[in-house]
C-alpha cells in the first residue's frame, strides 16, 4: 500500500506547531502573571485603605479616651460628642481620596475632605450609617462614584448619640490599577508577538538539518548513495546529523561492497557456466567415449562451482551477527594445536615461532578456519622443504597477533593492501585453481572479531599474515557488524 505525496506533505508543520505552542505557553504565562499581579495589588489597594482607616478609628479613640478639650475652664476631658467630633476633624488632614464625616442628632453635621462631598446627601450612604451607628462597623457602596468602603465608629454622651465616619472612595485607586494593567496587556500582546515570531524563526533554524535531512534522504537512490548532510553547529541536531551521515556511509560502502560483489560473483561464475553450456552443445550422446569424458569435465565444474557458491556464502555469513560462538581461548596451547594442525598440509619445515600466554574470548573454530586458510596460502606459495612458521603474541596487553610466515617469494608491494579484496590474486602459482575468496574470508573473520588482517614482509624473505584482534573478556561488548 502507498501513500500519496500530497497526502504526506498535508498538516501543519512541525515548526508552526511548536512556534504555536511556545505562544501559547507564553500567552497562559503572561496571563497567569498578570492576573496573580492584579489581584495582589487589588489587595494591597484594599490593605493600604484598611490600615488607613484604622490609624484614624486609632486617633479617635485615643482623643476620646484621653483626650482634653482645649476650650473647657479648667481643662477637663470632652463631655460633647460634638465637641469631640469637631476638634478631631480640625486636628486631622485626610488623606486623598478620604473623606472624615462627624455624624450626629441622625445626619452629618460635618465633614473633612476635599472628594465628593455630595456623598453626605446619598440615601444610601446615610442609610448605611444610620444601620451602623449605635453598633459600628464597616459596608461598602456601590455609588455613582465607584465602590465606597465607608466605616463608622460609634461616640455619644449623655445626650446625644453619634459617629465618627470614614469613607474612603476606591475607584481612583483601582482606576491606576486598571490602566497599569491595560499597559500591561498590551505589552504583553507585542511581546507575544515577538516571542511567536522569534520561535518560528528558531523552530526553522533548528529543524533545517531535518528538511535536509528528508531532501536527502529523497535524493538518495540505489545508484546515487553519495549525498551527505552539511554539519554545523555543536548541539543535537547536529549529533543527529553526524550519525545519519556515518549510516550513509555505512550503506554506501554496504552497497558498493554489494555491487562490487555480485558483479565479481557473476564474472566468476560465468566461465564454468559457459563452459558447461559450451560442452553440452558440443556433446555427441551417440559416442560414449565422448559423454564420459564431457560427464568428467562437467563434474569437474559442477564441483569448482559448488565451491566457489560455498565460499562466497561463507564470506556472506562473515557480516551476520551470528556468525561467531565465542569462548574462552587459551592462546598458548591453541598456538600449538593449530601448528600441528597445519602439518599435514604440506611437505614443509613447521616451526612455532612464538605463542600467546593469555586468554581471550574468541571463536576457536572460526579463528582456526582463519589460520589453516593462511596456511594453506603459504603452502601454496613456497617450495618442499621450505620453513613455515606459525605463532601468537600479546601486543600491548589490549590486543594479540596471531600470524603463519612463509619462506616464499612475498607479496610485490603493490599488492599487499588488494590480496584481502574478493576474486583480488597476486602472482598465481602454478596448479592453484583457487578463486581469491581466501584472504577475504579470513579478513572477515578477522573483522568479526573487531581486529583486521594485514600482510607484512617476513625475514629474511617471504611474507608474514598477521591477525592482529582484541584480547577481549566474556562481558566486553562485541563491536558492531
Amino acid at each position: 500500500m502507498t501513500t500519496d505525496p500530497a497526502s504526506r506533505r498535508a498538516g501543519v508543520p512541525v515548526r508552526t506547531r511548536i512556534a504555536i505552542a511556545v505562544a501559547l505557553l507564553t500567552g497562559l504565562a503572561l496571563a497567569g502573571a498578570g492576573l496573580v499581579v492584579y489581584a495582589l495589588s487589588s489587595a494591597r489597594i484594599d490593605r493600604a485603605v484598611q490600615d488607613q482607616v484604622e490609624q484614624e478609628l486609632a486617633e479617635f479613640a485615643e482623643l476620646q479616651s484621653r483626650g482634653i478639650d482645649p476650650e473647657s475652664r479648667p481643662p477637663r476631658a470632652f463631655d460633647d460628642v460634638r465637641r469631640l467630633i469637631e476638634v478631631f476633624l480640625q486636628r486631622n488632614v485626610p488623606d486623598e481620596n478620604e473623606l472624615l464625616v462627624g455624624w450626629w442628632n441622625g445626619g452629618p453635621k460635618r465633614f473633612q475632605g476635599d472628594v465628593h462631598e455630595t456623598l453626605l446627601y446619598d440615601p444610601a450612604f446615610r442609610r448605611a450609617v444610620a444601620e451602623r451607628v449605635a453598633t459600628g462597623g464597616t459596608t461598602s457602596l456601590d455609588t455613582r462614584w465607584g465602590e465606597v468602603s465607608v466605616t463608622v465608629q460609634p461616640a455619644r454622651d449623655r445626650q446625644t448619640r453619634g459617629a465618627f465616619v470614614v469613607a474612603s472612595f476606591l475607584e481612583d485607586e483601582h482606576r491606576a490599577l486598571r490602566e497599569v494593567m491595560r499597559t500591561y496587556a498590551i505589552v504583553s500582546v507585542l511581546s507575544l508577538g515577538l516571542v511567536a515570531a522569534l520561535a518560528a524563526w528558531q523552530a526553522d533554524r533548528l529543524l533545517r538539518p531535518l528538511r535536509s535531512l528528508r531532501e536527502t534522504a529523497q535524493a538518495i537512490s540505489e545508484s546515487d548513495l553519495s549525498r551527505r548532510i552539511p554539519e554545523t553547529g555543536h548541539d543535537d541536531i547536529t549529533a543527529l546529523t553526524r550519525t545519519i551521515n556515518e549510516m550513509l556511509e555505512r550503506l554506501e560502502t554496504a552497497f558498493t561492497g554489494q555491487r562490487q560483489f555480485l558483479d565479481d560473483a557473476g564474472h566468476e561464475l560465468r566461465t564454468p557456466l559457459t563452459v558447461i553450456r559450451g560442452h553440452m552443445e558440443l556433446l555427441d550422446s551417440g559416442d560414449p567415449a565422448e559423454v564420459e569424458a564431457t560427464r568428467e569435465l562437467l563434474l569437474d565444474e559442477v564441483d569448482r562451482m559448488s565451491r566457489l557458491v560455498g565460499d562466497l556464502i561463507m564470506l556472506a555469513k562473515t557480516a551476520r551477527p551470528d556468525f561467531l560462538r565465542p569462548d574462552t581461548v587459551d592462546l598458548a596451547p591453541y598456538t600449538r594445536t593449530v601448528l600441528d594442525k597445519c602439518r599435514a598440509l604440506g611437505d614443509r619445515r613447521w616451526v612455532l615461532d612464538d605463542s600467546a600466554d593469555v586468554l581471550a574470548w574468541l571463536d576457536e573454530q572460526r579463528l582456526t578456519q582463519a589460520m589453516l586458510q593462511l596456511a594453506e596460502n603459504a603452502v601454496k606459495h613456497s617450495r618442499p622443504g621450505d620453513e613455515i612458521g606459525v605463532g601468537s603474541r600479546v601486543d600491548g596487553g589490549h590486543r594479540v597477533r596471531l600470524w603463519v610466515r612463509d619462506t616464499g617469494s612475498g607479496v610485490p608491494d603493490e599488492d599487499k593492501a588488494l590480496v584481502f579484496d574478493r576474486f583480488a590474486r597476486s602472482a598465481v602459482p602454478h596448479g592453484d585453481d583457487g578463486f581469491g575468496l581466501g584472504l577475504s574470508i579470513v579478513r572477515g573473520i578477522a573483522a568479526a572479531h573487531g581486529g583486521d588482517a594485514v600482510v607484512e614482509d617476513a625475514e629474511p624473505h617471504g611474507a608474514r599474515f598477521v591477525l592482529t584482534l582484541p584480547v577481549r573478556r566474556k562481558d566486553d561488548p562485541w563491536p558492531a557488524s
